[in-house]
């Protein structure tokens, strides 16, 4: 038996236990995508199976070299700047896969930008133990800079002056599954028949599900939508604003993710919610196979971030698309730069075809990003909110 299918059958009993031991015999999606993704020893993330990159289940924007990291450190220094160039400037990044995307921006900032570097305090909060293993292996060569692992626990509150970002987190949280059944909006549980995992339906788990929607002003229950509509609620995500919202004093929130308006977002066509499974680059909708061994996600609501942070007193700064925030950051010059002569016909087509994946409008180009702020000023003239000028 080989390690992955063990994996796999493993986290089968666990899911199995939780369902057969509670009050109801059933457990709510969002339970079931959180042991899939994190359960300390079996889960997705947890047990070392997650590959990003070219050769795993999904790639990054960091996946693809360095532009990346070096034009969001370009933003970063500007977000500096913009608070004073105080002595101590607090970058949080959030889930930080395999430590590229922090290579990056390091690396660029340590050749760059010196005074920002002495400034500079980098934290990562991940809650992957064998992700940690890994990011610490790739930067071990930034034990010169003030780097460091913590949990929120270990951060006091009203202690962050600086930025803190995270890109493709949310889309991973777990989420709760809604269907409308005459007219009436019910969640999808998990239990077990026959040995199998089965959906049920059932009355909301939380009031908390009926209180998203009617800070959204939606009501799923009106006749613009089908029976057995069904979609999701991302609840998690509202917790983690209230969580970086009592932690950050003075500076910047950066959320990179696919996603959408509410509207778009709950619109009655998008009938089968935005869930994606993947699987070795291969996409697909059943998170009920490959326990363990492949990717969940979700896209975000982006509407739903911004009415959050506003309740917990985060201005909203400005909303773009990656393609035009990348844009604004200089990656067009990088471009340009590309008919210097300073690169071979075989670089030219390798780094061509990086930087427009990056900014390709029917891919990474057109992830969201949201920036908000606590406490900040001059941030509408942020660089990479501003409209690229066109050459």
């Amino acid at each position: 038996m080989n390690a992955v299918a063990s994996n796999s059958q493993e986290l089968s009993k666990v899911i199995f236990q939780q369902i057969t031991t509670s009050s109801q015999q059933r457990i709510t999606f969002a339970e079931f995508m959180n042991l899939v993704l994190y359960h300390q020893q079996f889960g997705y993330y947890s047990s070392g199976v997650a590959n990003i990159g070219s050769a795993g289940d999904f790639f990054t924007s960091s996946s693809l070299g360095r532009d990346f990291g070096e034009l969001l450190a370009t933003q970063l220094v500007e977000m500096w700047q913009n608070l004073g160039s105080p002595d101590r400037f607090t970058v949080v990044e959030m889930g930080a896969g395999n430590g590229s995307l922090a290579a990056d921006i390091l690396a660029y900032v340590r050749e760059n930008e010196l005074d920002f570097t002495k400034a500079l305090e980098y934290i990562i909060i991940e809650r992957s133990p064998a992700l940690i293993a890994r990011q610490q292996k790739l930067l071990k060569s930034f034990s010169d800079l003030n780097l460091t692992w913590k949990t929120w626990a270990e951060i006091p509150d009203n202690y962050i002056v600086g930025c803190c970002f995270a890109n493709e987190l949310v889309d991973a949280f777990p989420v709760h599954q809604l269907m409308v059944r005459s007219q009436k909006l019910k969640e999808v549980y998990l239990t077990v028949r026959e040995n199998q995992l089965t959906e049920v339906v059932g009355e909301l788990s939380t009031s908390k599900l009926k209180d998203y929607f009617n800070a959204l002003d939606l009501d799923l229950t009106s006749e613009r939508y089908p029976d057995n509509y069904r979609t999701e609620v991302n609840l998690t995500a509202l917790d983690w604003l209230k969580t970086i919202t009592r932690k950050l004093k003075k500076g910047y929130l950066i959320t990179i993710d696919y996603g959408y308006t509410a509207e778009k977002y709950y619109h009655p066509q998008r009938s089968q919610g935005t869930l994606q499974c993947y699987y070795r680059h291969r996409r697909h909708n059943n998170p009920y196979v490959n326990l363990g061994e492949q990717d969940l996600t979700t896209h975000v609501d982006f509407t739903a971030l911004e009415r959050q942070g506003k309740l917990l007193g985060l201005e909203n700064i400005g909303f773009t698309k990656q393609g035009m925030f990348l844009m604004a950051l200089g990656l067009s010059d990088r471009l340009n730069k590309l008919s210097s002569g300073e690169f071979s016909p075989d670089q030219i087509f390798k780094r061509r075809d990086a930087l427009h994946q990056l900014i390709s409008p029917t891919g990474l180009g057109s992830f969201g990003v949201l920036i908000q702020g606590k406490d900040v000023a001059n941030s509408s003239s942020l660089r990479g909110l501003k409209i690229p000028a066109m050459r």
